[in-house]
């Protein structure tokens, strides 16, 4: 009885044993999900391939950009917290060092048993932390009090229906003009079915006082406008502002097969379509020989991705180096899209053009844009002949900023910018850059003229005005 009584003392230190190890057990296993969640939906991590043979595999085809400040260089994670998040966007504090505002999309699950037709948009004051791997949220973000948009719902037919229901704004890019940053949007629209919509961003968030004072245009929700009797799409998207030199503003509609843009009033209305001037000067034989070629133009498109950034092509630490209309352009980022094997591929090219009339183009890189981080697997083909292709992760540049505290539009070869982006659909994520580094493979349309001043190489370019193919690395293997 007395070794039987001294047994029984040990059950509670047992019990306490197990539970522990259990607890453990599930510790790691929740820790284990939480790390495989950060690959790209729908890529099997046993088969993802690592940065070095991704960099050597795209050499030839993408030009590969590094982070300045994440310890592996690969680019960093956007975090809003709880909340999941699409087409982030990134600008300075006004106030706070070594502070950012951080927006997207909120973006939930709708399926039909969630019937939801609201829409909002995240925004928070956010620092880096884990060593810069993530821009995080201080506090829980707020929803951007962004106002509901009345529509024509008869504009809204067929399959479009739904949008007449839509409430909130959708894909906003929040950005900086030349004083004040604005956000353009998508909502309910008065001339066709959804439209875009811009808004001084400080009337929405905490700014100081002293500057929010200060009129700098659209202080109320202002529907943008295309020119008279231009047609418009269903669906408008990804519109984008730019300023010339003297601070005026004109909006920017497509990049192709065209472009199209037109000078910008206060209550939203426009001039007419000032493109065919540009054309005239450069655009035709440079959209001609650069962009893209689409292969199969029912699952390809090209379409604009960013808002814009002034850029003068000399370094900010050459005391020589002052704008002019002659060496300061306008940087925007467009994409070539594609949909093969039930998944989007985004490629993004880099757009200078000048700032000042016509506003002809500069150049446009010959190479696409590859972020170091993203992802790729080898597809094993159905035959089992061993012959593959690679599926890359989707990522979807949407917004361009100065990562310098203090810098709003106008910045120099060696200030270091920012790329925000979607990942899959899910996350969202950033980069940051020296812009002489992500306009390495622009090639000057000056004819005649080396591109090599755009920005240092370490290898050569192709001259300007020469043919230089591009295989693209699509998501059903090359095009």
């Amino acid at each position: 009885m007395l070794m039987l009584a001294r047994w029984l003392r040990l059950v509670p230190l047992v019990g306490l044993l197990l539970l522990t190890l259990v607890t453990f057990h599930y510790l790691y296993r929740a820790i284990t999900v939480e790390a495989q969640s950060e690959l790209p939906v729908d890529l099997d991590p046993l088969t993802l391939i690592p940065d070095t043979a991704i960099s050597q595999a795209i050499a030839h085809t993408h030009h590969e950009i590094a982070s300045l400040s994440t310890p592996d260089r690969r680019y960093f994670h956007i975090d809003f917290g709880a909340h999941r998040a699409i087409n982030p966007s990134i600008i300075p504090h006004p106030v706070r060092p070594d502070t950012w505002i951080i927006t997207a999309q909120l973006h939930e699950n709708r399926t039909a048993d969630r019937d939801s037709v609201w829409f909002a948009e995240l925004v928070c004051n956010a620092v880096f932390q884990d060593h810069g791997r993530t821009l995080r949220c201080v506090q829980p973000p707020f929803i951007l009090p962004i106002a509901a948009t009345d529509g024509d719902n008869a504009l809204c037919a067929g399959d479009l229906a739904f949008f007449a229901m839509s409430i909130g704004p959708h894909d906003a890019r929040v950005f900086y003009g030349p004083e004040a940053p604005y956000t353009i949007y998508g909502s309910n629209s008065a001339v066709t079915c959804f439209g875009q919509w811009i808004l001084d961003f400080r009337v929405l968030v905490d700014w100081p006082a002293r500057e929010v004072v200060i009129e700098q245009g659209f202080r109320r929700a202002t529907e943008l406008q295309r020119p008279f009797l231009a047609p418009y799409l269903a669906v408008e998207k990804n519109w984008f502002v730019f300023w010339d030199l003297d601070g005026a503003p004109y909006v920017h509609y497509d990049v192709a097969p065209t472009r199209a843009f037109a000078a910008l009033a206060a209550d939203g209305s426009v001039g007419p379509d000032l493109a065919p001037a540009a054309a005239a000067a450069a655009d035709e034989q440079c959209l001609q020989q650069y962009l893209p070629t689409l292969q199969d133009p029912d699952h390809e498109s090209i379409h604009q991705a960013t808002n814009s950034l002034a850029v003068t092509l000399c370094k900010r630490a050459d005391p020589l180096c002052h704008p002019t209309d002659s060496n300061t352009v306008i940087l925007t980022i467009f994409q070539h899209k594609s949909f093969v094997a039930f998944h989007s591929v985004y490629e993004p090219y880099v757009m200078l053009f000048r700032q000042r009339a016509p506003f002809e183009i500069y150049g446009i890189s010959t190479k696409p844009v590859w972020i170091r981080g993203r992802g790729m697997e080898v597809i094993e083909s159905e035959d089992g002949d061993g012959a593959g292709m690679n599926q890359t992760e989707m990522m979807y540049i949407t917004s361009i900023g100065w990562k310098e505290h203090g810098l709003k539009y106008h910045g120099y070869l060696d200030d270091v910018m920012f790329l925000a982006f979607g990942r899959e659909d899910r996350d969202t994520a950033g980069v940051d850059v020296l812009v002489e580094e992500l306009i390495v493979w622009v090639v000057s349309m000056r004819i005649n003229s080396s591109p090599s001043h755009l920005a240092t190489r370490t290898q050569p370019a192709p001259s300007a005005l020469t043919t230089y193919p591009v295989p693209m690395l699509m998501s059903a293997g090359r095009h």
